[in-house]
């Protein structure tokens, strides 16, 4: 696959603005504070990469994220994914069902910044056979109100994950690299919030916590990149809700 000059281009002139957060990335993954020892430092330097997002989006301007509603939903499920970043710092103090209900949220408005169109029911059903593989596995270790609460999460993180490759597109003149951004970066977070799930519930998996926040910080870029070519400006958003 060959990319077309203009989106070679627009990438480029994407990774200026990204520095922030690669540099944050790495201040987390040199500092490697001990998850042993919660503290408001280890919060702000895990949350640190995300804020970095926001400045991102933030840099195309306060009006384009007035005008894309795709855009500013991405933006806000960034605000929740700081929240819920926040509450896993003290997850084992009683706070990981608030991280996961933040994270719920984030999917959700994720998913709606994705779009039904195209509906792509093909993909739709593959997403749910994965989703269904991924409870089926966890089941046997889940109990009390987890059993409930991780069947919920893995359906709206499948259901996000195919909103976001539906509308993928390898080839032909509508080709976007926002379009493989979106869909590469809903399942980074899949892989991340499943590595999670296997070592909270299940067995302890080996370097969990590095797999963990690599694919979710490439999940989280790739899913604010993908708003920078926004799938609408609200006039098309308004005539699509009223056809």
């Amino acid at each position: 696959m060959v990319l077309p000059l203009s989106c070679v281009l627009q990438v480029k002139s994407e990774g200026p603005k990204l520095v922030p957060f690669f540099k944050a990335t790495c201040v987390y993954f040199v500092l490697w504070l001990p998850s042993s020892s919660p503290s408001w430092v280890s919060a702000l330097i895990k949350c640190l990469p995300i804020f970095c997002l926001w400045l991102f989006l933030l840099a195309h301007g306060l009006g384009f994220l007035l005008t894309h509603p795709s855009a500013a939903r991405i933006f806000v499920g960034l605000v929740f994914s700081a929240i819920g970043d926040a509450f896993l710092i003290w997850q084992d103090q009683g706070y990981f069902v608030h991280g996961l209900l933040m994270f719920a949220v984030t999917h959700m408005l994720y998913a709606s910044a994705f779009g039904m169109r195209p509906l792509a029911l093909r993909t739709g059903l593959v997403m749910a056979v994965l989703s269904g593989l991924c409870y089926a596995l966890l089941y046997p270790c889940l109990s009390g109100a987890f059993t409930y609460l991780v069947g919920v999460y893995v359906a709206l993180i499948g259901f996000m994950g195919w909103r976001a490759i539906a509308g993928l597109r390898l080839a032909g003149a509508d080709w976007r690299w926002t379009e493989l951004a979106a869909g590469s970066g809903a399942l980074f977070f899949i892989i991340s919030d499943m590595t999670i799930a296997l070592n909270k519930f299940c067995f302890p998996v080996p370097y969990s916590r590095a797999v963990i926040m690599s694919t979710y910080y490439a999940a989280q870029m790739l899913i604010a990149l993908s708003a920078v070519e926004s799938r609408e400006p609200v006039e098309d958003y308004r005539l699509s809700k009223a056809n």
